[in-house]
């Protein structure tokens, strides 16, 4: 499949180039500004492994996002190049292992009986649990980045060119299709849709979130995260990049150029939002939101009124990942594969670790027992406990 590797590779490319262009602010006519180096840091807090193991190549030279799934007990992995694990999550133990013949895009998404993937010929795959065999498979209209979600009777796959398709869990039989707009320059992202009993909820490279009944893929509501604007469509980038994060009734959404905010998920109304720009989700602990800002500021933000309580500016262009809270620590990785963990009272970079020198690009993961998972782009995986320093 040379044409295809070789469409993945230019699209990789031009996502790198409009980061390059336009992750300098909010708008394209600031200078672009290099990646400021790994800071120098007085550590009081360290990184401890607790387990690590290889998964095949990771990413294998592709801009791909294949973030494993954790399910609790055992964590489900898979490297572009095909391999597949169950590993225990206290352990590392492989409990199974698999070779699959195809070239996989997507990370990994289940439910309490599949585990679904997409292949580089746009195939939408529902693989056993038990050992990683093939139980169904169903073509889609072109490539998925974002990890198929399922609710245990819907499987619904989001395509870069806005399309969202629902599917039988049990059988794979196609239910319906909505067919969203994309600008034509969008960040190459994947923001997987939230797959609820009654609603599916995806964002779009158009800066818009839309509602769709799961029964049938009819639109409930839209909202916009981001209006474009500008004379060129690199000023004009809005993308909702990441997944949004579900808050009892609402969902919190961000995008790029556009906003931070929270939406009635019954109604799409707004609640409340304020300017801002990422390419991931917020985090939420202990009362405060975290973001991950485009232009590699970490942002804290007092959850009652959104208040600006410290900001992190000495990772600044190094492309981070979402935060994630670990006890009294924020942890995000970078383009150049370091682990940070920042002290979430005031902000300040305490701990450091270089894990893959290919890079990091999905977020690390909190599991079960409160331990890190962390996944690189050359497909270490790894779990961590942040530690005081010795």
């Amino acid at each position: 499949m040379p044409a295809i590797r070789d469409r993945i590779s230019k699209r990789g490319l031009l996502m790198g180039l409009a980061l390059m262009a336009a992750l300098s602010g909010c708008s394209t006519t600031d200078t672009f500004e290099q990646p400021v180096p790994v800071p120098e840091i007085e550590a009081t807090a360290e990184f401890k492994r607790v387990w690590s193991m290889s998964v095949g190549d990771g990413h294998d030279g592709d801009f791909l996002y294949l973030a494993p799934l954790n399910t609790g007990d055992l964590i489900y992995a898979a490297s572009a190049d095909g391999e597949l694990y169950a590993v225990a999550s206290d352990s590392g133990k492989v409990v199974w292992e698999s070779e699959f013949e195809e070239r996989i895009f997507s990370g990994l998404g289940g439910d309490g009986q599949y585990l679904y993937l997409t292949t580089e010929n746009a195939d939408l795959v529902a693989l056993s649990r038990e050992d990683g065999s093939e139980v169904w498979r169903q073509p889609l209209p072109t490539e998925v980045l974002s990890a198929p979600q399922s609710n245990g009777s819907l499987v619904v796959a989001q395509t870069t060119d806005g399309k969202v398709l629902g599917f039988s869990a049990a059988d794979g039989e196609k239910l319906w299709q909505y067919d969203g707009t994309v600008p034509v320059l969008s960040m190459r992202a994947a923001a997987a849709p939230l797959v609820g009993g009654d609603v599916v909820i995806a964002s779009f490279a158009s800066g818009k979130l839309i509602a769709l009944a799961a029964a049938s893929g009819q639109p409930m509501w839209q909202y916009e995260v981001g209006q474009p604007q500008g004379r060129t469509e690199l000023e004009r980038l809005v993308d909702v990049a990441g997944q949004p994060l579900v808050i009892e009734t609402a969902v919190m959404v961000v995008g790029y150029q556009g906003k931070l905010a929270l939406v009635d998920i019954r109604t799409g109304q707004e609640i409340w939002s304020r300017k801002a720009s990422s390419l991931y989700s917020p985090m939420i602990g202990g009362g405060q939101i975290y973001l991950a800002s485009a232009n590699g500021d970490l942002v804290a933000l007092r959850g009652s009124d959104r208040r600006e309580v410290w900001t992190q500016d000495r990772l600044a262009w190094r492309q981070l990942t979402q935060p994630m809270v670990y006890e009294d620590h924020l942890v995000v990785g970078d383009f150049e594969g370091y682990l940070h963990a920042i002290d979430r009272e005031n902000g300040k970079l305490v701990g450091q670790l270089e894990f893959d020198d290919e890079g990091i690009r999905v977020p690390a993961q909190r599991l079960a027992n409160g331990n890190l998972l962390v996944f690189g782009n050359s497909g270490k995986m790894a779990v961590f406990q942040v530690k005081p320093q010795d």
